[in-house]
């Protein structure tokens, strides 16, 4: 039986103290090494000469934007680099290589190890009761895919789940297919980011379920409150725009039960003079919550801020904003007052006088702007803990002004194009009746199954083909067990893939 879950492994594992700045010419060095063991120098460099350039492609590296002009002709980071030369390998995975390697062996191989054999040369399909995956043409593919979705008992017994590898080209014609086959089942990769939080979140909050600002805020911003991220890993090009922030005198205060490296101290690999010196300080401010104390530190700041409007009446929050654009003022006020100052502390993790110091930064901002990722999108409390930070900068009218706004970190540009695409179990009516007007069809208008639901729905039976474009649906989704059992239930499940992972090891009747 293939293994769902990876190996364990140990060997190799060292505790060494943590670095004390972030990027610097080692990452110049490890971006140079990965280009060349994978795709080569020649093919590597041609290749990110395209990366984050107007008439090239985006980086799948993460989802920090590119500037709108006068970009660099090296607009990526150490990450975009190893991105791109993973995509980019030379290296195969051919028919002969599945001759050798049962799914059951490759199931006992780590996840890094499966994503480095190579990219995918030609369809495999893994017959029922066979551990061996073999060539099959692609006439044979399309009427195997067929031939079960046709037998369905209704189209809702499919699902079509899209991952951030798919292009908004393409997207919008898989989207197509989906609607016009009669089907709204599509989840995709952001029904397990964001999307459960930040989306909802917001929406309820302000209106709209995304980022408020652009890169040029960044620039007016007097304080920039970075929460649950890790930049220098996950999004490096970050750091360059908060160098330049602190380099100015913005006040930057990391959030996090870590205090991570790149918001410690940053050398930009582009910075020649100053590749060999300290580093910039990034982070002046380091609020080292406990796990899931965001909502109460928050909660915190609103009552210091609060009970200082209450010694200096009209000099601390911005009352023309809170009156003339929100709502329900009084009763929020009412709410933080009734919290006690032990329960917020013990909560949080964090000291009365730590809350007032950062209290006394917000007080003091003009223009802040608040960035967070999956370190607090990821929380039981989530929804919650989003929607007091947002009252946070409500507060003091830091939205939809210049230099002030909230920023999720969140979804690369084709997750986010997606949607635009259409790539959604609950499109609106707007985009549907569009369709049916340019295209002559009427798409279907019940709502689809998003992730959570699907699965449930494949351990239910009542989903027979299982269809991924690009992703590893297996390894992403919240219960890799539970997962693995519903996609056993599936007829069919499909990959469209470049490479190998371990969502095309455990898998329906047939693949």
């Amino acid at each position: 039986m293939p293994h769902a879950q990876p190996p364990i492994e140990t060997a190799g594992i060292r505790v060494t103290a943590p670095a004390r700045v972030a990027a610097g010419l080692k990452s110049v060095l490890k971006a140079a090494e990965f280009t060349y063991k994978e795709p080569g120098l020649v093919r590597g460099v041609a290749a990110l000469s395209h990366l984050n350039q107007l008439d090239g492609i985006d980086c799948p590296g993460c989802a920090w934007p590119d500037p709108d002009r006068d970009r660099a002709l090296n607009e990526y980071c150490e990450n975009g680099v190893k991105a791109i030369a993973e995509e980019a390998t030379a290296k195969r995975s051919a028919p002969e290589f599945f001759r050798s390697w049962s799914v059951s062996e490759l199931s006992r191989q780590s996840d890094y190890w499966l994503g480095h054999q190579g990219r995918l040369t030609y369809p495999m399909v893994l017959r029922t009761g066979r551990d061996h995956y073999e060539p099959i043409s692609w006439e044979g593919a399309f009427t195997m895919i067929a031939g079960e979705l046709n037998a369905l008992r209704t189209p809702d017994q499919a699902v079509f789940y899209t991952s951030g590898r798919t292009s908004n080209e393409a997207a919008f014609l898989y989207q197509l297919f989906v609607r016009q086959f009669g089907t709204n089942n599509l989840p995709d990769c952001s029904n397990m980011c964001h999307e459960s939080s930040s989306g909802l979140a917001l929406k309820e909050a302000i209106g709209v379920g995304k980022g408020t600002v652009t890169l040029k805020d960044f620039e007016l911003a007097d304080t920039i409150l970075i929460i649950g991220q890790n930049p220098g890993t996950n999004h490096p090009r970050m750091l360059a725009t908060l160098q330049r922030a602190a380099r100015r005198g913005a006040t930057i205060v990391s959030v996090n039960p870590v205090a991570e490296v790149g918001l410690t101290r940053f050398k930009h690999p582009k910075d020649v003079l100053h590749l060999f010196g300290p580093g910039t300080k990034i982070a002046k401010h380091f609020v080292r919550v406990r796990l899931s104390g965001d909502l109460a530190f928050f909660k915190g700041l609103c009552k210091e801020i609060l009970e200082e409007e209450v010694k200096r009446p009209g000099e601390v929050i911005n009352r023309a904003f809170i009156e003339q654009k929100t709502s329900g003022f009084e009763e929020f006020r009412a709410a933080i007052a009734a919290v006690s100052w032990d329960e917020l502390v013990e909560q949080s993790g964090i000291s009365r006088s730590q809350i007032r110091e950062i209290a006394e930064v917000v007080m003091q901002s003009k223009g802040m702007i608040a960035c967070w990722a999956m370190g607090l999108t990821q929380q039981r409390q989530a929804v919650a803990t989003i929607q007091e930070l947002v009252n946070v900068m409500l507060l003091g009218g830091h939205t939809g002004r210049p230099g002030a706004g909230v920023c999720p970190v969140r979804g690369h540009s084709n997750v986010q194009g997606d949607r635009t695409m259409g790539i959604w179990e609950r499109m609106p009516d707007s985009f549907l009746d569009k369709l049916r007007d340019v295209l002559g069809f009427q798409p279907p208008r019940k709502h689809g199954w998003d992730v959570v639901e699907s699965i449930k729905a494949m351990h239910r039976d009542e989903a027979k083909v299982f269809f991924a474009m690009g992703g590893n649906f297996l390894s992403a989704t919240p219960d890799t067990e539970f997962t693995a059992k519903a996609l056993s239930h599936c007829n069919l499940t499909v990959h469209v893939s470049t490479k190998l992972n371990r969502a095309h090891l455990v898998t329906g009747n047939q693949v």
